[in-house]
């Protein structure tokens, strides 16, 4: 029998059994995560919201914000009352979660509940991960692990692939997608899931008490001043790669034109094309879904490539060409552009973002390995906060088409009501092609050649490019000067 095959036997069935359920899990959260920008501000005509891109960025920046902050505390939770419970109350949240996103229409409700859908990721994730390290050991402890990011892009893949096919068609669609979804670890739960390893303690010690002292944990923790100034410096780099969910999507709905894409596919393979496509188009969110594509294809090779290299040399390769792709994710309105800018991206993160846990393990002393890498979360958790202020009014009013749209209208001294619960924003774009004498594609390319939307690309790209910057200083002037 082969290596690779004996160490995949010596996996016990929990292990295959957490990582089936991480990758439902996932497929349920980026088929609804991926579009859910779009749920927030397409024309409430169309099924959507019609929110303010502002709106959007305070309920996925504060929301996600907390999915990645939270597991700080909720992995306590977990330890005490036991992972098949947690599991459960996570999956029948997740469910309603779904479902009250799905229902709701106002801006404080729809916060609310992404806020209980978050609380609910934040059940689970902790539980997943301690069930796959608790599972593996330092001879299958490498390839345990690449199976587990494994099944995250698969479902990181799938759930959006799907979705992008079917939200043009029912918004409701989605929702239930991933409700199903989701549902189905109930069985995987029920049936299957033993929990190995943990132990029920007698006298435990009062729940706040534990809460306070991871409090206390972290703040040990982030008393070392180099280790507090990298994750500060992550935080750009979070920030930027959120992008791809935040601000992408809109993006790409709102200013390319995806038909050239449709068309190539339809030549090769047209039941393909007719199944995820929608008036000779290819979603935005089915676009989005690429990232996770080429992860799967690419992953094992570029992990191959970087693994000759140091943590930080590597994450500053990685973070530059990801500022390259993210560049091109918002600077062309040709998607065969926007592609190589998504595979650019991949490309970036799959270099750095292992790298940065790797990192982190390695500074930790032996004593405090496992704080650091509760603590490794905080600038995941800010760079979603700030991803939702960067890709809010900052984007609306560099590249938001009804915004610009807006300008345009009053700079020609025309009048066109306002848009409310009775005036779509379809409704406004529609009675601005009425007023300038334009199509929706002539309107369109006026905008785009006349505002100039795709310069939102420096801020992005900046904003990764300036994380760059910051590690070449953190590497060679801090950690160099102490350690002479």
């Amino acid at each position: 029998m082969s290596k690779i095959g004996t160490t995949f036997k010596s996996f016990p069935k929990v292990f295959w059994v957490s990582n089936t359920m991480e990758l439902f899990e996932r497929w349920a959260w980026y088929g609804f995560y991926m579009a859910f920008a779009l749920y927030l501000v397409n024309s409430s005509d169309t099924g959507a919201l019609g929110f303010s891109a502002g709106q959007k960025g305070i309920i996925m920046g504060t929301g996600s914000m907390l999915l990645y902050f939270l597991p700080l505390f909720t992995g306590a939770i977990a330890d005490r009352v036991g992972y098949k419970k947690v599991l459960l109350l996570s999956y029948t949240m997740y469910v309603s979660g779904y479902w009250m996103v799905s229902t709701f229409n106002s801006f404080s409700l729809v916060f609310a509940a992404y806020i209980y859908l978050a609380f609910a990721g934040a059940l689970f994730k902790p539980i997943i991960s301690a069930m796959i390290s608790k599972t593996t050991n330092k001879d299958n402890a490498s390839i345990g692990f690449g199976i587990f990011y494994m099944m995250i892009n698969i479902g990181g893949f799938i759930g959006p692939f799907i979705a992008g096919a079917i939200y043009q068609k029912s918004w409701d669609w989605v929702f239930y997608l991933s409700m199903i979804t989701i549902s189905i670890n109930y069985l995987f739960v029920l049936l299957l899931f033993k929990e190995p390893g943990r132990e029920l303690i007698e006298n435990k010690e009062p729940l706040l008490q534990v809460f306070g002292q991871a409090l206390k944990n972290i703040w040990v923790t982030l008393q070392n001043f180099k280790y507090v100034l990298f994750l500060i410096i992550m935080i750009a780099f979070w920030t930027a790669f959120n992008q791809l969910y935040y601000a992408f999507p809109v993006f790409v709905d709102d200013w390319v034109d995806t038909t050239l894409f449709y068309d190539a596919l339809h030549s090769i393979w047209p039941w393909l094309a007719e199944a995820i496509g929608d008036n000779g188009t290819i979603s935005a969110v089915t676009i989005g879904s690429f990232d996770a594509f080429f992860i799967i294809v690419f992953q094992i090779w570029i992990s191959g490539i970087v693994m000759r290299y140091k943590p930080l040399n590597a994450m500053m390769s990685g973070i530059f060409i990801l500022a390259i792709g993210v560049g091109m994710m918002f600077a062309f309105q040709n998607i065969w552009f926007i592609l190589i800018g998504v595979l650019t991206f991949s490309i970036g993160e799959m270099a750095s973002s292992p790298k940065f846990t790797e990192y982190v393990g390695s500074i930790a002393p032996a004593d405090k390995k496992a704080l650091y890498m509760g603590t490794s979360f905080l600038p995941i958790a800010a760079g979603h906060q700030l991803a939702g202020f960067v890709s809010g009014d900052l984007y609306d009013n560099a590249a938001g088409k009804i915004t610009l749209l807006q300008n345009e209208i009053a700079k020609r001294g025309l009048e066109i009501q306002q848009i409310s619960d009775s005036f779509s924003k379809n409704d406004y774009w529609n009675k601005a092609m009425q007023l300038t004498g334009m199509n929706d594609v002539e309107l369109t390319n006026y905008l785009w050649n006349n505002y100039n939307p795709a310069k939102i690309w420096i801020l992005y790209s900046g904003i990764a490019m300036g994380a760059v910057v910051a590690l070449f200083i953190y590497d060679r002037f801090i950690l160099k000067s102490e350690s002479k």
